[in-house]
């Protein structure tokens, strides 16, 4: 596994999902808001307790995540 020491997965947060930090923002969030045009700079303008590192390092995540691959046991 990769090491992305920002990106948390607590059950009792989010449902699991891939946080930042422990806090109540996700990594879906976050490629969502890129993904629909916001920058960098707009996302720390309205969570001022996020850090750039941690935009940049949900991305990468993201990224990293999308890598994955499927194997269809049927057919293996």
């Amino acid at each position: 596994m990769a090491d992305f020491p920002r990106i948390t997965q607590n059950p009792a947060v989010m449902g699991g999902k891939p946080c930042i930090r422990g806090l109540r923002v996700t990594v879906g969030m976050i490629v969502g808001q890129i993904g629909a045009g916001r920058s960098v700079e707009e996302l720390l303008a309205d969570y001022p307790y996020l850090q750039r590192e941690d935009i940049l390092e949900a991305l990468r995540y993201a990224a990293w995540r999308a890598q994955e691959r499927e194997i269809d046991l049927a057919s293996a």
